[in-house]
C-alpha cells in the first residue's frame, strides 16, 4: 500500500518488513478475486506489480524469484517436455521455462485474467513470453484444472502465494494426488514455500505435508529482497528424482548465458543447507 509519504511499505506477520519510494500509480484496480496495482518506483527496481497490497513482483529483482524455482527442477530432468506453471499470470516464471530448447508445451493456468492482462500491458518485458506459440494460458482455477486435465507433465511449477489460487485454502490430500495424477514417472514439482523467516509457520505445515506425499522432498532457499523477510524457501519434490541429478551440461551452458543468478554451483550450496531451514522449520 502506498502511503501520504509516496512509500510502498509492507510489513510481515514477524513485524518488520519493506519500504520503496514510489513515483506514480500506473495502474489500480479490483478484479474479481483481488487488488491489483502496478507501481513505477523511484529506485533500481523499476516497475513493481502489487497483489491485495503485497508485493508479488518487480522488474529489478524477479529473478532472483524465478530463476531458482524454474531451473532446479527444469535442470533435474533429463528432458523436460511438457511444464504445468500453476499461478503463472505475470509470465516470470514461462520466460525462464522458455530457456530450456527441450519444452515443446507449457501450459500456464491463472485464475485472474485481470493479472494476465496487466502483466502483458504494463510488464511486456516479462509477460511477452505468454504469447509464445509453446504457451496456452488457462484462464481457471488451478484446482479445477489439475482435477480434469488428462495431460501429463515431466515438470510442475507451483508459484502461486496461496496454494491454488483465491479461495482454495490449504493442500489437502485429494491436491496431491491429482497432482501425482499429472505427473509423468520421472517427474517433480517445486513450489514455493514462503519465508521460514517471516511466516514460519506457514512453511512448517507446508513442509510436513510434503513429507507425507513424495519419496523425495528438499528444500532450497536464496535472497529475494523485496520478498517479506528476504530469505524465500522452495520445494523439490519427486518420487524417484534428486535435485540436479541429471543435468544436462550442453542445456546448462546455454541457459546460464542468459541468467543474472542461476549457476549450478550456487543451487548445491542453496540445497546444502536445507539442514538450516530444517532446524527453522
Amino acid at each position: 500500500m502506498v502511503d501520504e509519504q509516496n512509500y510502498y511499505r509492507e510489513i510481515t506477520p514477524s513485524g518488520f518488513g519493506i519500504a520503496i519510494k514510489i513515483k506514480d500509480i500506473l495502474f489500480s484496480t479490483q478484479s474479481k478475486y483481488q487488488k491489483i496495482e502496478v507501481l513505477e518506483s523511484e529506485s533500481s527496481l523499476g516497475k513493481i506489480l502489487t497483489l491485495n497490497d503485497l508485493m508479488f513482483l518487480t522488474e529489478g529483482d524477479a529473478y532472483h524469484y524465478h530463476e531458482m524455482i524454474v531451473h532446479v527442477p527444469m535442470l533435474s530432468h533429463k528432458n523436460p517436455k511438457n511444464v504445468l506453471i500453476i499461478g503463472g499470470g505475470t509470465g516470470a516464471t514461462a520466460k525462464e521455462v522458455l530457456k530450456h530448447k527441450t519444452v515443446e508445451k507449457v501450459v500456464v493456468v491463472d485464475i485472474d485474467e485481470v493479472v494476465v492482462d496487466t502483466c502483458k500491458k504494463y510488464l511486456p518485458e516479462v509477460a511477452g513470453c505468454l504469447d509464445d506459440e509453446k504457451v496456452t494460458v488457462k484462464i481457471m482455477d488451478a484446482f479445477d484444472y489439475i482435477k480434469e486435465s488428462d495431460i501429463n507433465f515431466d515438470v510442475i511449477i507451483i508459484t502461486s502465494p496461496d496454494p491454488l489460487g483465491p479461495g482454495v485454502g490449504e493442500y489437502t490430500s485429494e491436491v496431491y494426488q491429482n497432482l501425482k495424477r499429472l505427473l509423468n514417472t520421472d517427474g517433480i514439482i517445486v513450489m514455493q514455500s514462503e519465508s521460514p523467516v517471516a511466516n514460519e509457520q506457514k512453511s512448517k505445515i507446508l513442509y510436513e505435508s510434503l513429507l507425507k506425499n513424495f519419496e523425495i522432498v528438499k528444500t532450497y532457499s536464496s535472497p529475494v529482497p523485496t520478498y517479506p523477510g528476504s530469505c524465500w524457501v522452495w520445494v523439490f519434490c519427486s518420487d524417484s528424482v534428486n535435485p540436479l541429478d541429471n543435468y544436462d551440461e550442453q542445456r546448462y551452458e546455454e541457459i546460464t548465458k542468459n541468467c543474472k543468478l542461476f549457476t549450478k554451483e550456487y543451487a548445491e550450496k542453496r540445497l546444502e543447507q536445507e539442514t538450516l531451514l530444517d532446524d527453522l522449520l
